[in-house]
């Protein structure tokens, strides 16, 4: 056995006790409201920090106007309740036409 599969192995071992730990603590583990407070925040924090890496960089520098006017666009129709649908083609098409403008 190589040492890559070896590595793959114990990743997909761990991952899945990682995930049977959840429901197997469920009743047993009380976390305190402040520590849940901060867990709901941090997921929130990240989540956007990974919007914004992915809509404002790409290949490390600034990716242009185009980009983050479309999800700005994605994020406006979200908070006025647009379906999914419309939400990715407004955004899609906003960041279409800008470039289409010679805006990248």
């Amino acid at each position: 056995m190589s040492a890559t599969v070896a590595v793959v192995l114990v990743l997909a071992v761990g991952t899945y006790a990682f995930r049977l730990v959840g429901p197997a603590l469920h009743g047993r583990v009380e976390l305190p409201a402040r520590v849940q407070e901060l867990l709901s925040a941090g997921a929130v924090v990240l989540l956007v920090a990974l919007l914004a890496t992915g809509a404002l960089t790409e290949g490390g520098g600034l990716a242009g106007w185009a980009r983050p006017a479309g999800v700005l666009t994605a994020g406006a129709l979200a908070w006025r309740g647009a379906p999914f649908a419309v939400v990715v083609l407004g955004a899609a098409a906003t960041t279409a036409a800008l470039r289409a403008l010679g805006i990248t």
